[in-house]
């Protein structure tokens, strides 16, 4: 089986590889990505190439399979150029494996497609997807539910996966997340559960987690089971809570309004301080918690490794500077002080 990946070289994209690596039934995978890594894979060949511009028939010719995960988190400050890669990229995807007659297409869909749900009980896949309004994020995932809807149906020939993973973490991503959401000011030797005294207990802010290489397996098991159709939820357990928090730091919960997290996310965002704008926290407080019994029962996926486990994980990788030799992934890439974050505008460019 040869199968294609975009966006491999993410977070999520080096532990799918890592997962197809280990599948017998796959000789060979084609990683799709705007920068090329210098690092060797087994069973992976690299190719260049962009989703929002490459031709990507060639790219899909003679694939059994496309596994579509690029995605643009960054820049939050230019919604306009993500949505060219998020949205009109996903498009250009879906369209280049008809034309390519690739018979199985699994895409990276998220929680954050979902409408706003309750946290005090886990919702299925029949859970509506129109996002988050105040988060772009949300918005382009729930577009692109939209998108697969219709391309299921004027491609019945095709077998659709979507997966709506919860927050992925990993060791070797912490250099990247940290990037990606928390920016250049926070010191990564102070994320240490000795340095951690308190946690804040913020209403609704309950949310699900799985470990990168749990999700990469999900994708897997959806590429070589041949009944596997629609969405399927994927998150580790246990649900972290303030609680739950507080047990896995040795932290205290305090009571915190979810308007105070808010508005610190949006002056410090407008101030170039950190890189993520308010509607990450709107997409957190609202998202509903999954119910994994679909991916359990009809895909056999079960995570490893607790949600628990991959926060510390991703904690540690942190403190660490930890990375992978794939562009996103580098570790030390921001220069002394990481002066190259700042000049960058902070969430100006991905």
């Amino acid at each position: 089986m040869r199968v294609v990946v975009t966006g491999a070289t993410g977070n999520v994209g080096t532990s799918v590889l890592r997962s197809l690596a280990s599948e017998p039934a796959v000789d060979r995978v084609i990683g799709l990505a705007r920068r090329l890594p210098s690092l060797d894979l087994a069973k992976t060949e690299w190719v260049a190439a962009d989703v929002a511009t490459s031709d990507l028939k060639p790219c899909f010719e003679g694939a059994d399979a496309v596994i579509h995960l690029a995605w643009l988190i960054q820049p939050s400050r230019n919604v306009a150029a993500a949505q060219r890669t998020n949205v009109e990229g996903s498009l250009r995807v879906f369209r280049a494996a008809a034309a390519a007659g690739v018979p199985r297409l699994v895409h990276a869909s998220s929680v954050g497609a979902y409408s706003p749900g309750p946290k005090d009980r886990r919702v299925d896949e029949t859970w509506p997807t129109n996002g988050i309004a105040s988060s772009f994020y949300a918005r382009h995932k729930a577009e692109v539910e939209r998108l697969l809807d219709r391309f299921e149906a004027e491609h019945p020939e095709i077998r659709v996966v979507r997966l709506r993973t919860a927050l992925v973490f990993k060791y070797r991503a912490a250099s990247e997340i940290r990037r990606l959401f928390a920016g250049p000011l926070l010191p990564g030797r102070l994320v240490s559960p000795a340095l951690i005294p308190v946690v804040p207990d913020v209403e609704r802010l309950v949310f699900q987690a799985v470990h990168a290489h749990d999700a990469g397996d999900a994708y897997r098991l959806a590429v070589v089971d041949d009944d596997a159709r629609g969405a399927f939820n994927i998150a580790g357990e246990p649900v972290l809570d303030p609680r739950e928090l507080g047990r896995l730091l040795g932290a205290r919960p305090v009571r915190v309004p979810a308007s105070v997290l808010r508005t610190g996310a949006a002056v410090s965002w407008r101030l170039r301080l950190q890189p993520s704008p308010e509607g990450w926290v709107d997409m957190a407080l609202a998202v509903p918690l999954m119910d994994t019994t679909r991916a359990r029962e009809q895909l056999g996926w079960a995570p490893q490794r607790s949600s628990g486990d991959a926060l510390l994980e991703l904690m540690r990788g942190m403190r660490d500077g930890a990375g992978f030799q794939t562009p996103p992934l580098e570790p030390g890439g921001a220069g002394p002080m990481r002066a190259r974050e700042f000049l960058s505008g902070v969430g100006a460019k991905n």
